[in-house]
């Protein structure tokens, strides 16, 4: 029954169509130049002046969009129109714009697009609105809008037809434009600390900068595999030892894993180098950029988040890995100990481990299992064991921690920073530990980028270095529940 409805909702559009076309009006029609490009650059000009004053001026503007809503009957008429910035409301009235008009105003449809050229008044209620003096038909749309009242019913519809989304449901298109919005305001802090952005290639032929199962491709004129990138990270690292001293690329980054509200397989990250860095310069440097983002969303720096009240204005807490288990558990990981102690401990304490596992391989999974959760404001841990950080430095007092740090908030990761590892000769041995591992059973590793090691070995400067995940910092900054609610459009099984 619903369909039947809608095929007939669709039929009459159609008969519309044609009837435009009868009276020598082109439904689907050409160039149009609002003079005012948004509504709410209407509203920044008009919207404080004195209804009284603005009837006397005669302001006269023309806008253009999409009718959202339509009411009124007889010979006058409110309707809303809704442009890239939001709604205004439009007058129309028979004795302005002439019978022909108004009649072709009543039988269209919301959803149709409409150019307005009028003044702009304030009604008894004082709403800004454009009064039409003349009205031109743009668009025919052939399919009815969502009900206005309901939106997208369906949550998979949502993301499928993002563009009935963006119409229907303001909440969601305000959260895309702050996403721009929070990405341009990273980019101009990176450029003002003095950084240059890069673009480096999404197809490589080693997948390597991070632990990820790639998507591979075939190249057919070389007739070789190749590998969608996992990280930028040794890309950008090679632009280090060629003397671009500060660099950072904001791009797409695709693993071939699974999905969660949290993970999609192709996602943006933000990656930072800068030479003459430690991992104490970078979170610093994280600090600038998260207040940046939060900026866009709230002047005092506080964002709400899932109902949390988190307060980037404070100085982020900074801890140590070692520090923070023992702080929730008791357990004192600095005392030297066995692969078999660790083991011992973590039974007892139920957290689980791999056959293969080291000493600091279960350091890290405590840490994951009894502290993480508890990290609800910005927090930077520190100190990770050197096993799971192949691409870190070593501590200089403690070789068997790294100089890396994670930014944790609401007890996740947001970021991830090292004093970068630029000892070619550490960086083979740990590359070549991550392969017996890969024989251990890891199946994620990263391989030998043997061509990296050789642009260490021309040297790199003292270096730190951060990666972002600017999808979770979006999520987090406009109140999103899953990442797909902050891409356009997110990964989806085929519909049949």
């Amino acid at each position: 029954m619903a369909e039947e409805q809608l095929n007939d909702q669709m039929q009459i559009r159609r008969d519309k169509m044609q009837s435009l076309r009868d009276r020598d009006i082109d439904p689907f029609g050409g160039r149009f130049v609002p003079d005012h490009l948004t509504s709410s650059q209407v509203r920044v000009k008009y919207g404080e002046s004195d209804g009284d004053l603005l009837l006397q001026q005669g302001n006269i503007v023309t806008i253009a969009g999409r009718m959202v809503a339509k009411r009124g009957s007889g010979k006058a008429s409110f309707a809303d129109l809704l442009d890239r910035d939001g709604r205004i409301q439009f007058y129309v009235r028979q004795d302005q714009v002439g019978e022909e008009a108004y009649q072709l105003f009543k039988e269209s449809d919301l959803g149709d697009f409409w150019g307005i050229t009028g003044d702009v008044i304030k009604t008894r209620m004082g709403e800004l609105t454009v009064r039409a003096k003349e009205i031109t038909f743009l668009t025919k749309s052939l399919r009815p809008l969502p009900d206005k009242f309901h939106g997208l019913q369906d949550p998979e519809l949502v993301y499928r037809q993002r563009y009935l989304d963006l119409i229907t449901n303001e909440e969601s298109r305000m959260r895309f434009i702050n996403r721009t919005k929070i990405i341009k305001a990273i980019r101009d802090y990176m450029d003002n600390e003095g950084f240059m952005e890069v673009e480096t290639p999404m197809l490589d032929n080693v997948a390597s900068g991070a632990e990820a199962r790639p998507f591979i491709t075939h190249h057919n004129a070389m007739n070789m595999e190749m590998y969608l990138r996992i990280a930028t990270e040794l890309r950008l690292k090679r632009l280090i030892v060629g003397g671009f001293e500060r660099v950072y690329e904001l791009g797409r980054i695709f693993r071939n894993e699974g999905m969660d509200p949290r993970h999609n397989p192709e996602f943006d990250t933000m990656e930072t180098y800068a030479a003459y860095f430690d991992f104490n310069d970078v979170m610093a440097e994280t600090e600038g950029i998260f207040r940046a983002a939060a900026k866009v969303v709230s002047d005092d720096l506080k964002v709400t988040y899932q109902g949390t009240e988190l307060d980037f204005a404070q100085p982020f807490k900074r801890i140590h890995m070692v520090d923070a288990i023992k702080e929730a558990t008791g357990i004192d990981f600095w005392e030297a100990m066995s692969v078999e102690d660790a083991k011992r401990l973590a039974d007892e304490n139920g957290v689980k481990y791999e056959s293969w596992w080291t000493v600091g391989h279960i350091i890290n999974a405590f840490f994951e299992d009894k502290v993480e959760d508890s990290l609800v404001q910005p927090t930077f841990v520190y100190g990770h064991p050197v096993e799971i950080s192949p691409l870190a430095r070593k501590n200089d007092d403690d070789p068997r921690f790294t100089d890396r740090a994670e930014l944790y908030i609401i007890g996740s990761e947001f970021a991830n920073m090292f004093s970068e590892l630029n000892d070619p000769i550490d960086q083979r041995a740990r590359f070549e530990a991550q392969a017996a591992e890969h024989d251990a059973g890891n199946d994620e590793f990263q391989p030998i980028d043997e061509d990296f090691v050789e642009a260490l070995e021309y040297g790199m400067p003292p270096t730190g270095g951060l990666g972002v995940g600017i999808d979770r910092l979006v999520m987090l900054m406009t109140d999103a529940k899953s990442i797909r609610d902050v891409l356009l459009f997110p990964t989806m099984r085929p519909k049949h």
